[in-house]
């Protein structure tokens, strides 16, 4: 696995645990750093998005809601909500990384982590968001 592909999934690893368990998000990012072996430079950028997630949640549930409308958020299991809030964060509001990126490392991460259904479903979401990344 990349470095970045690893620091995405940390990245997913401590959105889900802040989500699930409501733990603080300094701690949760810190304990998982120290475990992973990542560069000075992925190490700020686990932090820098997960604060940003964090920061924006409210924003990115409603382009959830928008984009994926038959399911409420509390129903979304929480690792295609998580993963969802991290590439549309990436989609909409950082912009650093191209479209086609962001959305291949969502569904790999929904292939890892997810259901059978989970890389399907994210990818329909974010192709759909996408439109407003590129409009």
């Amino acid at each position: 696995m990349g470095a970045r592909r690893k620091a995405r999934a940390t990245i997913f690893q401590a959105l889900y645990e802040i989500d699930s368990t409501g733990h603080n998000a300094d701690d949760v990012v810190s304990r998982l750093l120290a475990d992973k072996g990542l560069s000075e430079e992925n190490n700020a950028f686990v932090r820098q998005q997960v604060s940003g997630v964090i920061r924006n949640k409210q924003e990115l549930d409603e382009n959830i809601k928008r984009f994926a409308p038959a399911w409420p958020i509390n129903q979304l299991p929480a690792v295609d909500r998580n993963i969802l809030r991290l590439a549309i964060f990436e989609l909409l509001i950082d912009n650093k990384v191209p479209i086609s990126i962001t959305i291949n490392e969502a569904v790999e991460l929904a292939k890892k982590f997810g259901s059978d259904n989970s890389a399907r479903f994210v990818n329909g979401v974010l192709s759909s968001v996408s439109t407003l990344a590129t409009g």
